[in-house]
């Protein structure tokens, strides 16, 4: 479970400042998944680094009784000076995972090479995105945090992250980020609207979705193939 608790957060822009959470108290609970929805600037991505633990707020504080992912593709998670080997090893030490089985799952999902044994700042971003998400499996998580990273590589790798992803959330809980309805109608049955720092829950993903439509004036567009 993850409990904000009157929190907090905004950062600067070259005009002003820009708010990410407004004094927001809100329970995400275990067996739940959420689709977070948002504009572009909206602080969708800050939000998910909050809720990880990534980043911290400007007030208020975020307590989490589960073991909860880094954002799916968040390269913060990883040291540009590190090889991905190395990167491996460190975070299978602070999740107190085997190391060495995690070291043979992400070598064979994340498709490297010789990369593996590289520095991550050589890296490519469609590389970096393979090994976090790679990472990201190797650790058993109560609560994946994906922000907009279901499609990384080609179709077959694409295909090979979301047999494998699926496979974890039998047992573990989701909350997404995602502009795709579609997407986010696949994997939530709850969804939630960032705007103006306000987060406002709903009961429905599909709830979340209309008010969504409504807030960037798509409310009386037919859905592509609707």
């Amino acid at each position: 479970m993850i409990t904000l608790d009157h929190v907090h957060k905004s950062y600067r822009t070259p005009e002003s400042r820009r708010r990410v959470l407004d004094d927001v108290s809100m329970v995400l609970a275990d067996g739940v998944n959420i689709g977070i929805l948002g504009v572009n600037g909206a602080g969708k991505s800050t939000l998910m680094r909050l809720l990880s633990g990534t980043e911290l707020p400007d007030r208020g504080t975020i307590r989490r009784t589960s073991r909860v992912s880094f954002p799916l593709g968040f390269g913060g998670a990883i040291h540009p000076n590190a090889t991905g080997r190395d990167n491996v090893i460190f975070l299978a030490r602070v999740y107190g995972v085997d190391r060495r089985a995690a070291i043979e799952f992400v070598q064979e999902f994340a498709e490297l090479g010789s990369y593996f044994d590289m520095p991550t700042r050589t890296y490519s971003s469609g590389m970096m995105a393979r090994l976090s998400f790679g990472l990201s499996l190797a650790i058993d998580f109560d609560v994946y945090l994906v922000d907009e990273i279901t499609a990384v590589g080609d179709a077959r790798f694409q295909s090979r992250c979301h047999e494998a992803f699926q496979q974890r959330i039998r047992h573990a809980s989701v909350i997404m980020v995602s502009h795709s309805f579609e997407t986010i109608r696949s994997y939530c049955e709850k969804g939630a609207v960032l705007n103006d720092g306000k987060l406002v829950m709903y009961e429905t993903i599909e709830g979340a979705i209309a008010d969504y439509r409504k807030l960037l004036g798509l409310d009386r567009v037919p859905e592509p193939g609707g």
